[in-house]
């Protein structure tokens, strides 16, 4: 089986879906941004502040390529993993790439409650999110299947995406 890669705005369940998928599948769930904050032994938070976004996606790139060498795990993105599409073709190569959409109310209700997400500390995070959304949006339509989280558990949104994966894999 090919790996299972987990993309798509903050926000949208990555990694409460991953873990039911890890769960349901016996597979290991493997996150990107936290194997980014174990080898550079560094927050994201602070590789944004002391870096910038470019070095951070230089970083999350290496991440990204030496993780999709791995066989049968899952691998979970961060939200603007999907804007190099040097990545897409990484993850690609042994995985499916699998978008997980959520409304931007919804987006906002799920992340108003972190100070992780550095992309949205500002006046107006709704806007902000729109924002990106807006300009991520063809590059998330991108991924082999699309998933629309509202109204769902992470369990039957993993069930779908078993479901879908198994009738891609088999195109």
């Amino acid at each position: 089986m090919k790996n299972i890669v987990l993309t798509g705005f903050m926000g949208t369940g990555k990694t409460a879906v991953g873990i039911e998928l890890e769960r349901l599948l016996k597979l290991k769930l493997i996150d990107v941004d936290t194997e980014i904050e174990k080898s550079e032994k560094i927050t994201i938070n602070e590789i944004f502040k002391q870096f910038g976004e470019p070095r951070f996606r230089e970083i999350e790139t290496e991440m990204i390529r030496k993780l999709s060498s791995q066989k049968n795990v899952i691998i979970s993105t961060g939200g603007g993993a999907v804007l190099k599409q040097e990545n897409m073709e990484i993850l690609r190569q042994n995985g499916v790439i699998v978008c997980l959409m959520a409304t931007p109310e919804t987006i906002l209700n799920r992340t108003s409650k972190s100070d992780e997400r550095p992309l949205l500390k500002v006046e107006n995070p709704f806007a902000k999110i729109n924002e990106l959304l807006n300009f991520r949006r063809p590059f998330y339509e991108k991924a082999d299947i699309m998933i629309d989280t509202e109204n769902k558990t992470p369990l039957r949104i993993a069930e779908e995406i078993i479901k879908k994966v198994k009738a891609y894999s088999k195109q």
